[in-house]
């Protein structure tokens, strides 16, 4: 068996060990922040800087992820023309979504938000992300070896990027087209690649309207058991 190299944590200097007054008061914050964190469907136009979102996706890429393999590739789009047609594609799959191929009980899921097949957010947002599941890869580029826990390690890397978007001061929207393979053309991206979701990312126009369904969040209890 290869014996491998490891470096403590003492060494690497990353861990602060906060007093527990402290971490409940981080937490609470860090809380009373993301709280404020709403879907929007409205975005203005405005540019943002691309170094902004670029910090936020490299914290994405700090994300765990099965066996190290960091299982994932973000496209960022702010080409007006990649957008355009990222949005004729989407709604294409969206017409046929809402015309026949999503069940009465998705759609009837789905009333309360009205949402619908026209997506101009797609164009409108300054900034699209889109996250692809890589089947193969490893740690190191070139590598291309078997992933594990895929779905898990994507969905966590998405999690540290919504987070980190809102943190920064802007508006994030979770779009996720069925099917949504065409990204895989429109994007340039190999078969190996699964599109994951696409983030519409921007600043929410002033009066964007939020759903008052979308404002009904389960309390603790209903979401957590203590042992």
């Amino acid at each position: 068996m290869t014996k491998h190299k490891f470096t403590t944590l003492s060494e690497l200097g990353d861990y602060i060990d906060r007093a527990d007054d402290e971490a409940l008061a981080r937490a609470r914050a860090f809380f009373e922040d993301i709280k404020r964190r709403h879907t929007v469907r409205d975005f203005i136009a405005d540019p943002v800087p691309r170094d902004v979102v670029e910090a936020c996706i490299a914290a994405a890429g700090r994300a765990p992820s099965g066996a190290n393999h960091q299982p994932w590739h973000f496209c960022l789009i702010g080409d007006a023309k990649k957008k355009r047609e990222i949005r004729l594609a989407a709604e294409k799959e969206e017409r046929a979504f809402y015309g026949g191929r999503a069940s009465g009980e998705w759609l009837e899921a789905l009333d309360p938000l009205g949402t619908d097949d026209k997506k101009p957010f797609l164009e409108t947002a300054p900034w699209l992300i889109a996250i692809f599941a890589q089947r193969r890869g490893g740690f190191e580029k070139g590598m291309d070896k078997k992933n594990y826990y895929i779905n898990e390690s994507v969905g966590i890397a998405c999690g540290f990027l919504i987070a980190a978007l809102h943190h920064a001061g802007l508006a994030v929207l979770t779009h996720t087209p069925k099917p949504m393979s065409f990204l895989n053309k429109k994007l340039d991206r190999p078969a190996t690649e699964k599109p994951f979701i696409l983030l519409v990312v921007g600043r929410p126009a002033k009066d964007a309207p939020i759903p008052d369904h979308a404002l009904i969040k389960k309390p603790l209890e209903d979401i957590m058991t203590v042992f």
